[in-house]
């Protein structure tokens, strides 16, 4: 037989388990914050020859929307320095053609693991016009310290 205050514990333990488990479902499935399901996969070997990293550059698809294709390579990023205008949603489309590497844009939320052979999309909207730096952030060799460039926002 349980004591009452047991009693009062267990319920209010399954409570707030249950709670929490509802928070994260709505964040997951109502807000979209859940972790990517569809997990988009290339041949890191022929990244050059796969559309559309085989022509990576800034492209507008929209009012104030640009897609931006990107690779990654050992200590460098492919279109190097991006430029947009103020307001504008950027979608990033990135692969790494070698070895893992992070994309970390300063004053964002911007904070990805870019892969081989998987593909990573990211959408941002910059707002405030100015000089974004963008970091690797994993380390990919003797070189990773130079591993950076420059989204500009006029």
């Amino acid at each position: 037989m349980m004591h009452r205050g047991e009693k009062i514990w267990l319920t209010l333990s399954f409570g707030m388990i249950m709670v929490f488990m509802l928070i994260t479902g709505y964040q997951a499935f109502a807000l979209g914050m859940a972790p990517p399901s569809h997990n988009e996969t290339i041949d890191p070997q022929k990244v050059d020859q796969t559309a559309p990293f085989d022509q990576p550059g800034i492209k507008k698809i929209g009012e104030n929307e640009y897609e931006v294709v990107m690779t990654l390579q050992i200590f460098s990023f492919n279109p190097g320095n991006i430029e947009v205008p103020a307001g504008s949603t950027v979608h990033f489309i990135m692969t790494s053609k070698d070895v893992v590497h992070g994309f970390q844009v300063a004053n964002t939320n911007i904070n990805a693991m870019v892969m081989p052979g998987h593909i990573q999309k990211i959408t941002q909207k910059f707002d405030k016009p100015g000089d974004y730096l963008v970091l690797c952030n994993e380390y990919c060799g003797a070189g990773h310290q130079v591993m950076s460039t420059t989204i500009t926002v006029k």
